[in-house]
């Protein structure tokens, strides 16, 4: 019996084989909404004290109450399990098609736990759900993956898969779909490596419950035509993210450029969309319901390959933080990425470390910023675990570990920063210190805010990151992306009455935030409980923010330990 838009979940013993279906239960469902709820309440209940990597870990993929219906952007599935690159906990969100086939299969959640003794993958057709051997595919990319279990099992099935880099234990492994799109960070394509769990293939041609159609065919063409008519509308579905690159090297001078040394680019055009769209993109791609089809489908004539991208994050960490300035080598790299199955932004940010330290002379291997040889051999080290890629595989915390390198690396928490140097961005720097997963951005895109209200101003910027940090993990909920509110200034009112219409539960968007608020404080609570010690020294950023860069109209501009301190002060205290 369906609950109120909602449907059922599949839980998946790994160990035993067994398999279990079950409705989603109706307080569950209401209190967490769907998505990054889901999988942050079964992660925080169910996984306590184990080995990110051992039996008792689980993952958990999640749907929200808005993936495939007719809504903006509504494509969202949502992975969660206890982190190997950080220890602490461990979410990502994936676009594409994957969330609204589970749907239209009948299912809002999937839970793995266990270790199989073999490779395998879970096929879902309906009601047919099944643990079937994936030996044949062992060993293989997830794009060469995704093509033959297609050819195998039909075009209509939706593939959400992983690389040899998961298959290896590789800490920064990623889990494909749909040619290009990823779950990258938190290292869970690491785990359901751990598993032997190489894929989810899933096909559905179930109609979707829906309390009220008529209220959301309503509200949904409201919120079509307020993105079709937004002024910044044509240049998102032309050039997608990529069109950050310039804005970010020349104008607010945030792009990671040679491992965060500074902010600018010299050759940030050069890999901006502006030169990549007219040079290699052949066509848009959109995720589910969406109208922006910021997704780029590029060739790369000097390499011959097709890729999905680069997006604005891939450019940055794979391009200008290695110092990459040619597009095709950038894309390059891009799809030896996806096919290994590794997270361009950890990747990128490694990378540019290795190349830092071999600089300075800290390691005796000869990789430099810029040069496309070392470059391209990382990735694949990191991704088989090839000689210095061994210890790369672990993350840029361990490694510098290692080499007793810890000033050069730029992570938080374990993870590594993501696409937005911030010395001279109070906001956004407090936002990578703060997320709930590491240095991550898309908890709280707060960069914009320090333009607008000055890059070396503190006062109000810890009550914008948190508002921030609920309104935006409450797409995650939702199963919907959160760019049609950030580029295109949707109403954020109207996801509320989307849910209402689709669920039945009648909300106000105030009663969605307090979930959400609840969901990240589910997420912190995690972290204490699971690795010891943690607390404040965890939320410091790194010795980086407390160097001039070298370059640059902020060249003065630092956050120093006072400065860090006195954001968490402030963050603390309004938490």
């Amino acid at each position: 019996m369906v609950v109120d838009g909602y449907q059922k979940m599949i839980r998946v013993n790994l160990t035993s084989g067994k398999i279990s279906v079950k409705e989603i239960d109706k307080k569950f469902a209401r209190e967490y909404i769907g998505g990054r709820g889901f999988t942050a309440k079964i992660l925080y209940d169910e996984v306590r004290n184990v080995d990110p990597l051992g039996p008792d870990n689980k993952v958990s993929v999640a749907s929200g109450p808005l993936s495939g219906l007719f809504a903006p952007g509504g494509g969202k599935t949502h992975f969660s399990a206890k982190s190997p690159l950080t220890g602490g906990f461990g979410d990502s969100n994936m676009g594409g098609l994957f969330s609204a086939e589970m749907r239209m299969a009948g299912y809002d959640l999937f839970v793995f736990e266990g270790v199989s003794k073999k490779p395998v993958y879970l096929y879902v057709e309906n009601d047919k759900v099944e643990i079937r051997d994936a030996s044949h595919l062992w060993g293989k990319g997830i794009i060469t993956t995704e093509l033959e279990m297609k050819k195998e099992l039909g075009e209509e099935f939706q593939i959400a898969a992983i690389g040899p880099a998961g298959e290896k234990l590789v800490k920064i492994a990623c889990i494909g779909h749909d040619y290009g799109r990823q779950a990258g960070r938190a290292g869970i394509g690491a785990v359901m490596g751990s598993k032997k769990l190489k894929a989810i293939a899933v096909h559905g041609t179930k109609d979707i419950p829906v309390a009220d159609v008529k209220e959301l065919v309503k509200v949904a063409g409201k919120m079509f035509d307020d993105c079709k008519k937004h002024p910044n509308f044509g240049a998102w579905q032309k050039y997608g993210t990529s069109q950050v690159v310039k804005w970010a090297s020349d104008e607010i001078e945030a792009l990671p450029t040679r491992n965060f040394q500074q902010g600018k680019f010299e050759k940030a055009l050069d890999i901006d969309g502006t030169t990549m769209v007219p040079r290699n993109v052949k066509l848009n791609k959109s995720c589910f319901g969406c109208p922006m089809a910021c997704g780029k489908y590029a060739y790369i004539p000097t390499y011959d390959k097709y890729v999905e991208g680069a997006e604005y994050e891939t450019l940055a960490l794979l391009g200008s933080n290695c110092g990459m300035g040619f597009i095709d080598d950038v894309l390059m790299g891009n799809y030896l990425c996806d096919e290994y199955g590794i997270d361009t932004i950890s990747a990128g940010n490694i990378i540019g470390f290795t190349m830092e330290c071999s600089e300075k002379g800290i390691i005796k291997e000869k990789y430099r910023f810029g040069e496309k040889e070392g470059y391209l051999d990382l990735i694949k080290k990191i991704a088989f675990r090839e000689g210095i890629g061994d210890i790369l595989a672990e993350g840029v915390k361990y490694a510098a570990q290692k080499w007793n390198a810890m000033d050069l690396a730029v992570h938080v928490k374990g993870m590594e920063q993501s696409g937005y140097e911030s010395r001279a961005a109070p906001s956004m720097a407090l936002s990578y210190m703060t997320c709930d997963v590491g240095a991550h951005h898309n908890r709280s895109w707060a960069i914009s805010y320090d333009v607008k209200e000055g890059r070396d101003k503190l006062e109000g910027k810890a009550e914008y990151v948190i508002k921030l940090q609920h309104i935006r993990p409450l797409f995650d909920q939702l199963g919907a992306c959160r760019l049609q509110w950030v580029e295109l200034e949707v109403d954020l009112n109207d996801y509320a009455r989307l849910y209402s219409a689709a669920t039945g539960y009648k909300t106000t968007l105030d009663e969605l935030l307090l979930s959400a608020e609840k969901v990240y404080n589910i997420s912190r609570a995690f972290w204490f409980r699971e690795v010891k010690g943690f607390g404040r020294s965890w939320d410091m950023p790194p010795k980086r923010y407390t160097e001039k860069p070298k370059v640059g109209q902020f060249k003065d501009l630092v956050i120093d330990n006072e400065k860090a301190n006195k954001l968490l002060d402030d963050y603390y205290r309004l938490r």
